[in-house]
């Protein structure tokens, strides 16, 4: 039983592996299931034991990646506070205005899958939630409890994807060659979309002050390190 277990584990990280390079080389669209199960040496419904279509496949790749982001696992390893919550908040900003290549590929593949059968938005969904729901609700929790948020009277996830959505919109304007809106300066936009997030799940001014203006001094002092190394 073990033994079985472990090929169909082994099957299933070569048929990621093997999907990894297909993206890569020919991008989401141009990648089939059928040229991914020729790149792992199976039958296409081989593949489909393992991942129920392309979107599940893509969905897995993003997530694995996330799980192997360095940043993020020193993120989910902290203790819920409300350093923790700003912390978080301030990494969604800072992903969704400075996206590369490939990130703005995958923000177009999610705007198009809203608009088609929502298969690819609903898995990545389903990902971010399971990876970063349980540290925003409890982060959120000990704000309250600490005296920095006030009490929300509904769903405390629903703050985080209110959240998530409206950096997603904010991107989604940076996307054509030409932006379809100009905020302003990178910098005083990544600290005033922050400013308003963090209001609209509850923190109060002192707790942003404070918790926001550490966070992006230590964190200039970091690029400052690594722009003179």
């Amino acid at each position: 039983m073990s033994s079985l277990r472990m090929t169909s584990d082994l099957r299933r990280q070569l048929i990621l592996g093997a999907a990894k390079r297909c993206f890569a080389r020919h991008g989401y669209n141009g990648t089939t299931t059928k040229s991914v199960a020729a790149a792992a040496a199976i039958s296409e419904a081989l593949l489909f034991k393992h991942f129920p279509s392309k979107a599940a496949l893509y969905a897995e790749i993003l997530s694995d990646e996330c799980e192997a982001d360095p940043a993020l696992i020193e993120l989910l390893e902290r203790e819920p506070s409300t350093a923790t919550l700003v912390e978080l908040i301030r990494g969604m900003v800072q992903h969704f205005l400075g996206p590369d290549q490939e990130e703005a590929q995958r923000l177009r593949l999610m705007a198009t899958s809203h608009l088609d059968d929502g298969e690819f938005a609903r898995l990545l969904y389903a990902k971010i939630e399971t990876l970063i729901g349980s540290i925003f609700v409890a982060s959120l929790e000990r704000a309250v409890a600490s005296g920095d948020a006030r009490p929300g009277s509904g769903e405390p996830l629903n703050l985080f994807w209110f959240a998530h959505h409206t950096v997603m919109t904010a991107a989604l304007t940076r996307l054509s060659t030409t932006p379809c809106l100009v905020y302003g300066r990178g910098d005083d936009l990544e600290r005033q979309l922050c400013e308003f997030l963090l209001r609209g799940i509850g923190l109060n001014d002192a707790a942003i002050a404070s918790h926001l203006g550490h966070d992006q001094a230590a964190d200039e002092g970091k690029t400052a390190i690594a722009e003179s190394a």
